[in-house]
């Protein structure tokens, strides 16, 4: 079963002379340890696809399963539990709150689900050790550079029982060292068991993915298996 499942999905803005349409009959699956790659040119629906995939708004036609499970069949509070539970997002500007420490940062989902401050800590800082930020914990985002802030929010992302990962430009404001870095860490994420999506206009980086679907105007109008070249040493990885 997959993890997401998108079937026929579309999404339009507007009515009338006015409407627009975003996505036009998107089908895709991702499955648990893949990560798949969104490329296309800006207005092509890649941020609209992450947002219906993630729940964060709804497809106007069509059907978005998360491990089986029909996200329309879901009432508004069921939609935003699973957010919590088994979503993770990862965004370029990295959306982590100044005031709260790197730990505090990844913890607080946690802890807005209920769970006990110091087992989220506890969590958070597992996490953070395995990203290489265990020295870095208990300082506040603008103390951190801009890859350990990425690192902070991809750990973020991932703590917990996370099931579907989903990063939108996540490597856009950092420089090639630390975007390498960042697909490293996303592709460890989806080794973990983590279904990964990831909307990138660098063709370098999709090339180290699993699969690449290609939009434009909204519509899927490619789908290749990633060919790895020299870079895909980048990920110690054998090539496939």
């Amino acid at each position: 079963m997959s993890v997401l499942e998108l079937r026929s999905v579309s999404r339009r803005y507007g009515q009338g002379a006015s409407e627009v349409s975003a996505l036009s009959d998107v089908s895709m699956r991702v499955e648990a340890g893949e990560l798949v790659a969104v490329m296309g040119p800006s207005g092509s629906g890649k941020s609209t696809l992450l947002t219906i995939a993630g729940t964060l708004e709804e497809a106007s036609a069509g059907e978005v399963l998360i491990d089986g499970v029909a996200v329309s069949a879901l009432s508004g509070d069921d939609r935003a539990a699973l957010r919590r539970h088994r979503i993770g997002y990862v965004f370029q500007d990295f959306n982590l709150l100044s005031g709260l420490t790197a730990v505090e940062n990844v913890a607080l989902p946690m802890e807005l689900d209920g769970e006990a401050r110091s087992k989220a800590r506890a969590a958070a800082m597992a996490v953070l050790a395995r990203l290489g930020l265990s020295e870095f914990a208990d300082r506040f985002p603008d103390e951190l550079s801009g890859g350990e802030r990425q690192r902070t929010a991809i750990a973020r992302a991932v703590v917990g029982q996370r099931r579907l990962l989903l990063a939108d430009e996540p490597t856009g404001a950092l420089d090639s060292v630390n975007g390498d870095s960042v697909l490293r860490l996303l592709r460890q994420a989806c080794r973990d068991g983590v279904a990964g999506v990831l909307v990138t206009h660098d063709a370098r980086l999709a090339s180290q993915t699993d699969r690449i679907i290609y939009l434009r105007d909204g519509y899927v109008v490619d789908e290749s298996s990633a060919r790895p070249g020299p870079e895909s040493l980048l990920v110690n990885e054998p090539p496939r």
